[in-house]
């Protein structure tokens, strides 16, 4: 039985993120966007100013029962640096930080458990922030399939493809041929 359930993942910009969970079984569906933040209906630019409050994100819709929350979750901490505040690689800023924003009681609780259960994986703390999603605002038509529309773009090839090789070739066994 089909049991679609939606979480909300920042870690770093959101294109890389969306390239790598489109490649997930399980995921259904993936929207670039912005939320974790007090401004109304933001703008790329407006998130870039870091005054709006809110993170990249990815609306992840996934199918419970083919990809349970904790493999999602294996995947999203395996793709990012849980324990870097603010930056991801070359993208620094507020906009950029590690955060998970639940839908429900259930998926809070169990995404407590998961970082709790893996914190002595890392040498520094995990500053991955995790609430209720309070407001999701998609992005900018332009964000979506961002990968997939500019394969040869430089941020693409030298930020994205290598990350998605790092979660093909750990992941293998989730991934969609």
């Amino acid at each position: 039985m089909e049991k679609i359930k939606t979480i909300v993942l920042g870690g770093g910009c959101f294109w890389c993120t969306e390239a790598v969970f489109k490649r997930i079984k399980g995921v259904v569906k993936t929207t670039p966007g912005y939320a974790g933040g007090s401004t109304a209906n933001p703008t790329y630019e407006e998130v870039c100013s870091h005054e709006t409050g809110h993170a990249e994100v990815l609306k992840v819709e996934y199918d419970d029962s083919v990809m349970p929350i904790d493999e999602l979750l294996e995947i999203f901490f395996a793709m990012h640096d849980p324990t870097s505040l603010n930056k991801q690689g070359n993208d620094e800023g507020n906009q950029y930080r590690s955060i998970i924003l639940c839908s429900d009681d259930e998926q809070m609780r169990r995404v407590m458990h998961f970082i709790d259960e893996h914190r002595k994986e890392y040498e520094k703390e995990i500053v991955t922030e995790v609430k209720m999603l309070n407001k999701f605002y998609p992005a900018e038509a332009y964000h979506n399939d961002y990968f997939a529309r500019n394969p040869i773009q430089p941020y693409c090839i030298f930020v994205i493809r290598p990350k998605i090789k790092k979660i093909m070739e750990k992941f293998e066994k989730y991934i969609v041929r």
